[in-house]
């Protein structure tokens, strides 16, 4: 006979927390490529872009592995939503993952490929970068213990630490790429500084951002939403350094500026995407009278 389930133990899905997995074991790389280049260059001073051909490939393969953790982090939600298996322990988890795949990992990177110049300063931003992610994640999981209301919001309170990540790696590709073609940074190493100080605080702000958790494998599209995704996948390709700072950037000011968007053109922006489930009439499954 088999032994009765503990009622005490949490439920674990496989799909959801194997991309769970995936996503830390990317985040994980991701630190383990950052500190390869580091011995590469070791404490030795060098100028910017001697030291970005020792460095590059590192900061390449660490910054692919940041966005892998994004889309298996996009997809561990989605798989448990869509096959109803959310639980207390894939959140948990999935929050362990992204502390290390959206925390450490871009942290380290910001503060080696983008601040080196400036040090100890460069090393306390990313510091401050690291803790305000954390306490998203933190606030993020008390939010959700709480019980669901009906008609609540799905936004997003201040910036989900993916895309503060997705930024940072973005921002991170562009500059290798200038500094591989001798352009110097100067003074706006600063401004990025600040800039990244800014991400920092957006991250638990109560700046709300659309979640998108509607869209999933059921979504509905039509002919041209599929164009236009395929251009955007087409133009992204094509300039891959610029297009994902572009994206990025444009969805984190989206959420600064959408409280003065009226609510037509936000729910023009915002699409309601409709499953097939949702579009059937009302009594459509329940029983004649």
């Amino acid at each position: 006979m088999s032994k009765a389930r503990d009622p005490d133990e949490p439920k674990i899905y496989f799909l959801p927390n194997l991309m769970t997995a995936c996503n830390l074991a990317c985040g994980f790389f991701a630190v383990l490529m950052i500190f390869r280049g580091l011995l590469e260059v070791g404490n030795a001073k060098i100028p910017p872009k001697e030291y970005y051909e020792h460095v590059k490939p590192y900061y390449e393969y660490a910054i692919l592995l940041i966005f892998g953790s994004c889309f298996f982090d996009l997809l561990d939600g989605r798989l448990a939503r869509l096959g109803g298996q959310e639980s207390p322990f894939g959140q948990e988890f999935d929050s362990l993952a992204d502390i290390i795949s959206f925390g450490m990992a871009p942290a380290m990177l910001l503060s080696k490929a983008v601040l080196f110049p400036l040090g100890n300063i460069g090393w306390g931003i990313a510091l401050i970068y690291l803790v305000c992610g954390a306490m998203r994640l933190a606030r993020f999981n008390c939010l959700a213990s709480l019980p669901k209301k009906p008609g609540a919001s799905t936004d997003f309170r201040g910036l989900p630490i993916p895309m503060a990540a997705g930024f940072i790696a973005s921002l991170t590709f562009l500059l290798i790429d200038l500094h591989q073609n001798d352009h110097e940074l100067g003074y706006w190493k600063y401004v990025l500084g600040g800039a990244m100080l800014g991400l920092s605080l957006l991250m638990i702000s109560d700046v709300r951002y659309p979640s998108f958790k509607k869209v999933d494998w059921r979504t509905r599209g039509n002919l041209g939403a599929i164009v236009i995704a395929i251009l955007l996948i087409f133009i992204t390709v094509q300039f891959r350094y610029v297009m994902p700072v572009v994206v990025f950037s444009l969805y984190l000011i989206y959420g600064m500026v959408r409280p003065w968007i009226s609510q037509k053109m936000r729910k023009e922006i915002e699409v309601e995407f409709e499953t097939d489930e949702e579009l059937q009439p009302e009594d459509s499954t329940k029983p004649e009278p």
